[in-house]
């Protein structure tokens, strides 16, 4: 209050915060679907209580197109807004990580959470077949036993690497200096059908090259990032991936360039500018003379 707050926007990210809605005070609700919550191996028809949520607040912003399609409907005030990418953060050159100093190239990398809808026989596969690649795990490993037994298996072959947790500052650089950057989801699930991966523009904007599953959300993106099915197009796609052709400055420019498109900032820019619009034009107008931007 004391910086001159008038309104108060309460902004929902679950669905089982709900109740919040007639707990907490608040001028204006918004809810953010950033996953299919049900998390399910089967397509669940959307729950009755999210669908009640949706409806209820005033603004509504979705990550993926496929979860758009599916619950974008109820609510006129709903926007598609996709992950992004802190990108100077990602494609500011930085120093190599002690952890990974002493793994030899070419490194195969993925960061992020190791959960079960990570395809972990084809990371078994990949292991197995190509013994001069150094497959590099960077995240927490999901308590899970079928994920704890995966990790347990892989940590066996002589070139996989299990990197630990790092905090956010540490993760931006671990792309940079992998050669090949992968996504090896399971697409057998439904709750990835749903799924915008946020390492996609991480990865990106460090310009390395990336390989990953078909998923419905990055086939947009085939021009930079390279799909692949089955376990021998997964051989290929990286095979062809470390090869020079393949990180060129001109490659790896273009790479950015599509990151530098999806910066958290400019996404930010655009979920506020669809916040005050709810509260009236005048909030429009101060937000619009605070940052320098016409509203649009």
């Amino acid at each position: 209050m004391r910086r001159g707050c008038q309104k108060i926007v309460l902004y929902l990210w679950r669905p089982e915060f709900a109740d919040a809605l007639l707990s907490v005070a608040h001028n204006r609700g918004c809810y953010h679907i950033d996953d299919e919550y049900s998390f399910s191996d089967v397509d669940m028809p959307l729950d009755k209580s999210e669908a009640e949520l949706i409806a209820k607040v005033d603004q509504v912003f979705v990550h993926s197109r496929q979860l758009y399609a599916k619950k974008g409907s109820i609510n006129p005030n709903t926007i598609y807004v996709p992950n992004g990418v802190a990108y100077d953060a990602y494609a500011k050159e930085a120093p190599q990580p002690h952890d990974l100093a002493s793994v030899p190239h070419p490194r195969v990398g993925y960061t992020g959470y190791l959960k079960r809808t990570l395809d972990w026989d084809l990371c078994f596969h990949l292991a197995r077949k190509h013994p001069e690649w150094s497959l590099v795990f960077v995240g927490p490993v999901a308590p899970s036993p079928e994920v704890l037994e995966a990790v347990k298996t892989l940590s066996g072959y002589p070139r996989v690497y299990f990197l630990g947790s790092k905090s956010v500052q540490q993760l931006a650089a671990y792309p940079q200096h992998f050669d090949v950057c992968i996504m090896p989801y399971r697409t057998d699930t439904h709750s990835m059908k749903y799924g915008y991966p946020l390492k996609l523009h991480e990865y990106l904007a460090s310009g390395r090259p990336s390989v990953a599953s078909p998923l419905f959300s990055l086939q947009e993106f085939a021009d930079v990032v390279t799909l692949a099915s089955t376990p021998e197009e997964w051989s290929a796609a990286i095979t062809k991936a470390l090869c020079p052709d393949a990180n060129t400055q001109e490659s790896r420019a273009a790479r950015q360039a599509v990151a530098r498109q999806y910066d958290w900032d400019l996404l930010v820019s655009r979920i506020a500018r669809a916040l005050v619009r709810t509260l009236g034009q005048e909030f429009a107008d101060r937000l619009a003379h605070l940052t320098g931007e016409q509203d649009a």
